[in-house]
């Protein structure tokens, strides 16, 4: 049966690379930004119409969001587009690739329930703004994954990374990151004629600045913080009194984010009152850790082309936070990752990238995947013990992530 499934998922892929190639270089040629994925969003859905599925456009209250559905009863397996781009350097993390593996997935596992005619359902989710915009926290907020047995994606990423042979790699864990934006107040002067009526606040950030940085001696080898001015004054014969900064704590698990940035916020706190200035925080959309189901990945390396996608995962081929880590709290998740070849051995959110992002081999590979990830997602839906195996598995994983544990 498992053969027979795996025809049937290789073979629709196969009939629909029209549609498929034509969604990937669209998108591609098309780059827009997060939560401006309009053009992405029409394609997506009149191309899905257009093959008899039911869509729902502008689903959950997001403008370039889409939810396209197909099948009834059982459980529900999710596939994640992303399409959003960067700005000036177009689909220079290869989102493309990344909607139209999942496409693909969506299409093949479909096609397996509708030849099975058992209960199941699978969910083609259109996924905008990951590039900072935290478009999956909406989603989450709005019930996008209530009841998922499964939601599973793949990102592309730089090829020179990975040992020879291998195209892939199935359980990549990623950074969580907190995000926050910080303001300063002080009060306005003239710098010449009355500069101790001012109080600066840019040297308030500018004192948190160097806080920071000798704070990163004594962080973790895997933990990150990264930061840049939003606001530092607007004349140099005025005392700036209003400054902002926005900064990045990254750490191997959700609560280690947390508390990294409980520190970095004594520097903040410290240079306000050094300086004077007043202090308030904005959180932003910050990023859990990604923490993949092993026994996805497991199901997802069985199915590829044998010894080309490894289990786990080489050094540095891929680093950074995606919102796809919050969607792992919410469900089991898969992130996969495969190697795409750039010219001169540029990684992700590079020129480079983006113009690898749009050859005919990275779509390839992206299909390669999105078969892969449809034979997981079947194996989901059909087989009980298997799904009661990644259930309990994630259950016992958020104990751990409550504990500030990584994922094994």
């Amino acid at each position: 049966m498992a053969n027979d499934m795996a025809s049937v998922i290789n073979d629709e892929i196969q009939r629909r690379n029209g549609e498929l190639s034509s969604i990937n270089m669209h998108i591609h040629a098309n780059p827009e930004l997060a939560y401006e994925e309009h053009k992405a969003h029409d394609a997506f859905v009149s191309t899905l119409r257009s093959l008899g599925f039911e869509v729902t456009p502008h689903a959950y209250g997001l403008a370039t969001a889409f939810s396209a559905d197909f099948g009834s009863g059982g459980r529900l397996v999710v596939y994640n587009a992303e399409y959003d781009a960067l700005p000036g350097i177009g689909h220079a993390c290869g989102h493309n690739l990344i909607a139209s593996a999942s496409f693909a997935a969506f299409l093949g596992a479909a096609a397996a329930l509708k030849t099975s005619g058992q209960p199941g359902r699978v969910r083609l989710l259109g996924t905008p703004a990951e590039e900072g915009g935290g478009g999956k926290l909406k989603l989450i907020a709005e019930g996008a994954y209530k009841g998922a047995a499964a939601c599973l994606m793949v990102h592309p990423g730089p090829g020179h990374n990975l040992p020879p042979g291998i195209h892939g790699v199935a359980f990549v864990h990623m950074l969580a990151n907190v995000k926050m934006r910080v303001h300063f107040t002080g009060r306005e002067a003239h710098a010449a004629i009355a500069p101790w009526d001012g109080v600066n606040a840019l040297d308030a950030v500018c004192l948190s600045y160097n806080a920071v940085s000798m704070l990163r001696q004594q962080i973790r080898p895997y933990e990150r913080i990264h930061g840049v001015f939003r606001a530092a004054g607007d004349r140099p014969n005025v005392t700036p009194a209003d400054c902002t900064v926005e900064y990045y704590c990254r750490s191997a698990t959700k609560r280690g984010a947390e508390a990294l940035w409980e520190r970095v916020r004594k520097c903040f706190e410290g240079a306000a009152v050094a300086t004077g200035c007043a202090m308030r925080v904005e959180p932003l959309n910050s990023y859990a850790d990604v923490r993949p189901s092993r026994g996805l990945c497991e199901a997802y390396v069985d199915a590829m082309p044998a010894g080309t996608v490894a289990l786990d995962k080489p050094a540095d081929i891929l680093a950074g936070s995606t919102d796809m880590g919050d969607v792992c709290y919410e469900c089991p998740g898969f992130h996969g990752v495969f190697g795409i070849d750039t010219k001169e051995g540029e990684a992700n959110h590079t020129k480079g990238f983006a113009a690898a992002s749009g050859t005919q081999d990275a779509f390839e590979r992206a299909l390669e995947c999105g078969r892969g990830m449809a034979a997981a997602g079947w194996r989901v839906l059909s087989d009980d013990a298997f799904a009661e195996r990644v259930r309990r598995e994630w259950e016992e994983d958020m104990k751990r992530a409550a504990e500030g544990k990584l994922a094994c």
